[in-house]
């Protein structure tokens, strides 16, 4: 679709009415994506509404929770339906398999703690879905995330959401510049999730009061360890559970059982002092423990970086930040020095507890709401 550049900008930034304005909507059947399909489609845009099946669904039917699952489909057809736009259901079974689960599970018998739905936006949503809306001439994608698009001196930036408590930037830290030039988030910038409800009841979508996905998708009752098994049979083998001064403590059903900072379910009490999991060390098949303080973490490598700042990442030899190095951790200053365009060593200053390899390390303006990019911690 040809853009005529003398015309006003429409909501989406771009220079048409939104009636020739195709937009391909990412529905996952949650309130967040349908709120955006109705807005767009009640603003007059083209609206084409598409959500993936993402693993066999007929499984999951009895499964709340999860963003894909049987039910979720059937909610987001009927919200196209109400408000009257075309929906697709796209088959990307083998293509989540391939580019998600498989290393997800390769990641966890490592003794990683990966992070799946990064792995999602970047290789599927992002990537094979943002590739089928151009196919369809869209002129963009919107989706229900949280976190927002804001045009900068050199071109479109990432920013944390305007609720701090809904912000999904640590999970967004791949989104490449030319995937944010295609990219929409109309929710980013509302101040709560009250406001996507209320908007929701005003279209009265009738997914308006249904409950936010908790789980990974594909991870029922976040039981990782089962699903592991199911992945890679024999994978939970037994082994020690071993002091960082040598001691063995006691036995373990498999490392997959066990993640970074772990105080909880270890099975070895009796002790006087507080132990956490330390390490993983799968070759050995051994479970280090020891006291909290061994978890302080001030140096962390780096590497598969996305650098979305203006400069280039290796235009200085060192960037003064804040990182994430979790999502459920606020940012904190930090250091970052490359060492080449995707691999650094990232410096913290005031050292993190439970900083775990296969978790991301997001980068932020340290007085601002701007997303620099971010990378994958690759060693312990």
């Amino acid at each position: 679709m040809a853009l005529d550049t003398d015309t006003e900008p429409n909501s989406l930034g771009l220079p048409k009415p939104p009636e020739e304005t195709r937009v391909v909507v990412a529905m996952s059947g949650g309130v967040d994506s349908s709120v955006v399909a109705a807005m767009l489609a009640e603003e007059g845009y083209d609206v084409v509404g598409v959500t993936l099946q993402l693993y066999d669904h007929g499984a999951a039917l009895a499964k709340k929770g999860a963003c894909c699952a049987g039910i979720d489909i059937h909610d987001a057809r009927r919200v196209a339906e109400e408000r009257g736009f075309p929906h697709y259901v796209l088959d990307y079974e083998n293509i989540f398999r391939d580019a998600v689960i498989e290393e997800f599970a390769d990641s966890y018998l490592a003794g990683a703690t990966p992070v799946p739905c990064i792995r999602c936006n970047e290789r599927v949503k992002f990537k094979d879905l943002l590739e089928t809306a151009r196919d369809l001439e869209a002129d963009c994608m919107a989706t229900g995330h949280y976190i927002q698009r804001k045009m900068g001196p050199n071109g479109p930036e990432l920013h944390r959401a305007a609720d701090p408590a809904r912000d999904q930037s640590y999970f967004l830290f791949s989104t490449t510049r030319e995937q944010l030039e295609y990219l929409r988030f109309p929710l980013g910038h509302l101040p709560s999730k009250a406001e996507t409800r209320k908007l929701a009841a005003q279209y009265g979508l009738p997914v308006a009061d249904k409950p936010d996905s908790q789980d990974i998708c594909f991870v029922p009752d976040g039981n990782y360890a089962g699903v592991i098994e199911k992945l890679r049979p024999g994978a939970a083998e037994p082994g020690e559970i071993v002091h960082a001064d040598g001691r063995v403590l006691g036995t373990h059903e498999g490392v997959i059982h066990y993640t970074i900072g772990q105080r909880r379910g270890l099975g070895i009490g009796g002790l006087s002092e507080p132990l956490y999991v330390v390490k993983l060390d799968v070759e050995s098949r051994r479970v280090i423990v020891g006291p909290k303080e061994m978890l302080a973490t001030r140096i962390v490598p780096v590497r598969e970086i996305n650098w979305l700042g203006d400069a280039p990442f290796t235009s200085q030899a060192e960037w003064q930040l804040s990182v994430k190095v979790r999502s459920t951790r606020p940012p904190r200053e930090a250091i970052l020095r490359p060492l080449s365009e995707t691999t650094a060593e990232v410096e913290l200053l005031t050292p993190e507890e439970g900083v775990s390899p296969g978790q991301a390390c997001v980068f932020y303006e340290t007085d601002g709401s701007r997303v620099l990019g971010g990378g994958w911690i690759w060693r312990g």
